[in-house]
């Protein structure tokens, strides 16, 4: 009945992104603009593969940056991310994150943001998401795909999890990378699009000793299985919504549950700079990385754009 009750919404949710997409006239800017975008919302592992793929970027020696839209924080840019300076309230938590292993920027406006960045001397523009949003011209577009949880339930926001229909994600991409272990989806193999598949990977082994994991990520099941499977002794684990601010009494219960289990806190990346400086360095964290299958089909896809890049 819910659901029945949420099509007409869906339906005008849909409308307006039609609508937003056929009347835009993008901005385009001189350098390379690789959006990594998806089209369902949150825990595909979008951000990690951004950040993956900026650092094969600047492994070819070009300055590849990400540019986000700051989700959740107050800055509107456009700006280059200061981890000594700003704060996740400042710029938001993915963005962050990316600035701690390589250049991130945000601009709500992402038209603004790219050619800012094109003017600071920034060769490659890496979209950390916007796949939906048409307001600045892209060279190519990767839609990352859970392998586990393709698509939800097949219906658009707010009925399921869809940004907007497969069949057109699909068709605006011109590859997908498919994340986890899983057969590729029929609408992927239909798109006759390219596919990459890529991993999340942790960086490292699990902290020895007992943990109380907690995550605020699109999909907290997929970091605790990562955890597990690095070795980590869960004794409880606490999930939480996307972006989720922590407030005293999160935390409070968060110490409650180590002190009760003789444990160490554990969280993510994301979630990690979203604590109070004060808490940080009491929390344990489980970073982890994309790793693709092969990064030799990768840089094919992208050799195109690299001559159009002024060293």
């Amino acid at each position: 009945m819910l659901r029945a009750l949420l099509t007409p919404v869906s339906w005008l949710y849909l409308w307006g992104l039609k609508r937003k997409l056929a009347r835009a006239v993008p901005e385009r800017v001189s350098v390379p603009v690789i959006c990594i975008g998806n089209v369902t919302t949150g825990g595909t592992g979008k951000t990690p593969v951004a950040e993956a793929i900026r650092a094969r970027i600047t492994a070819h020696g070009i300055r590849a940056a990400t540019l986000s839209r700051g989700h959740g924080g107050r800055e509107p840019g456009p700006l280059k991310v200061d981890p000594a300076r700003h704060t996740f309230r400042d710029v938001g938590d993915e963005p962050l994150m990316l600035a701690a292993t390589g250049e991130a920027w945000i601009g709500r406006d992402r038209a603004r943001g790219a050619c800012a960045m094109q003017a600071a001397g920034v060769g490659a523009v890496l979209m950390d998401d916007g796949h939906q949003n048409p307001s600045l011209a892209k060279d190519f577009t990767f839609v990352v795909i859970d392998a586990g949880a393709p698509f939800g339930n097949g219906h658009v926001l707010p009925k399921g999890p869809l940004r907007e229909p497969v069949s057109s994600g699909l068709a605006r991409a011109d590859a997908l990378i498919l994340m986890g272990e899983g057969p590729v989806p029929g609408a992927a193999l239909q798109s006759g699009k390219p596919v990459l598949r890529a991993r999340l990977e942790a960086t490292g082994p699990a902290p020895a000793g007992a943990l109380v994991a907690f995550a605020g990520i699109g999909r907290p099941e997929k970091f605790l299985d990562s955890l597990k499977a690095a070795g980590g002794d869960i004794r409880d684990a606490v999930p939480y919504a996307d972006h989720h601010p922590y407030t005293a009494a999160d935390l409070s219960f968060l110490r409650s549950l180590a002190r009760r289990d003789a444990a160490r806190l554990i969280t993510t990346s994301k979630d990690h700079v979203r604590l109070p400086p004060d808490i940080q360095p009491e929390v344990l964290v489980f970073p982890v990385r994309a790793v693709f299958e092969s990064a030799e089909a990768l840089d094919a896809l992208l050799a195109p754009l690299f001559k159009r890049v002024v060293p």
